[in-house]
């Protein structure tokens, strides 16, 4: 083969490459796993329909990247194995970027961060801590924050493990558990100010460290997917900037989630 031959050739190849590059970066049908049970950011409503702040926003993130969205329904202590076995490209599930999880998939920037508390039955006269909630029942959401939380603080207390939520109020109503540890603002939205969390309060502190709650929640991708990470921080930083992620979050919390906050 010729000098001049073999360079053609080899450009060609380089051509190759960089396309092949492209179109993994640039995907235009976007896979995303989504819980639809965790009101406010993910439920399925009376119309069978996927709805809450997740789901707009990762509809409007897939708008910015101009790709075609496509919901993925998914248990909750699944989302991970399935994001990694390729059942979806990304998740978007209310998943805290911590460095436990950082092992096995990498995060985009956060798009919201609240704190976690515990809802005990007003009037119980429950001490929350963990020599008060001893020999108590604790429901948590299997596979969450706060079941990895809860099992390390709460060692003397019985962690009762659920695959959602909504399952965890059921049995706290019906008097099956003490206490749950769960998200502020999804607690205080999706249970406490609705007609089946009166009788029901947040008691105890705010739970915030770092090593177990992480710095936000973020969209999780696989390790191998720098280029997909990137571009949603950038569609992130785009609907912050451009009034887009406002608009969203005013449909359903009175305060900016996106940083610190507590009911």
């Amino acid at each position: 083969m010729t000098p001049l031959r073999t360079r053609i050739v080899a450009t060609f190849a380089l051509l190759l490459m960089a396309g092949s590059s492209l179109a993994q970066s640039t995907p235009s049908r976007l896979r995303i796993g989504v819980e639809g049970a965790y009101p406010p950011f993910s439920e399925v409503g009376p119309d069978g329909q996927l709805k809450g702040f997740e789901i707009d926003l990762a509809r409007a993130l897939c708008s910015q990247m101009q790709v075609e969205c496509v919901l993925v329904q998914q248990d909750f202590d699944g989302m991970i194995p399935a994001l990694n076995a390729r059942k979806f490209d990304a998740v978007m599930a209310s998943l805290s970027i911590t460095d436990e999880r950082k092992k096995a998939v990498a995060f985009s920037d956060k798009y919201y961060k609240t704190p976690n508390r515990m809802i005990v039955r007003s009037g119980a006269n429950l001490t929350v801590s963990p020599a008060g909630l001893q020999g108590r029942k604790i429901g948590v959401q299997r596979a969450s924050i706060n079941d990895r939380y809860a099992t390390d603080q709460f060692k003397a207390s019985e962690i009762v493990r659920y695959a959602k939520q909504d399952e965890i109020y059921l049995d706290l109503v019906a008097g099956r558990l003490d206490a749950t540890l769960v998200d502020a603002i999804a607690a205080d939205t999706g249970f406490l100010k609705k007609p089946q969390g009166k009788g029901f309060a947040f008691a105890g502190p705010a739970y915030v460290d770092p090593a177990y709650f992480g710095s936000g929640v973020g969209v999780a991708v696989r390790k191998a997917d720098t280029a997909l990470q990137q571009r949603f921080n950038q569609a992130i930083a785009a609907l912050r900037g451009n009034g887009t992620y406002k608009q969203l979050q005013a449909r359903y919390f009175d305060f900016d989630i996106y940083g610190d906050t507590q009911p």
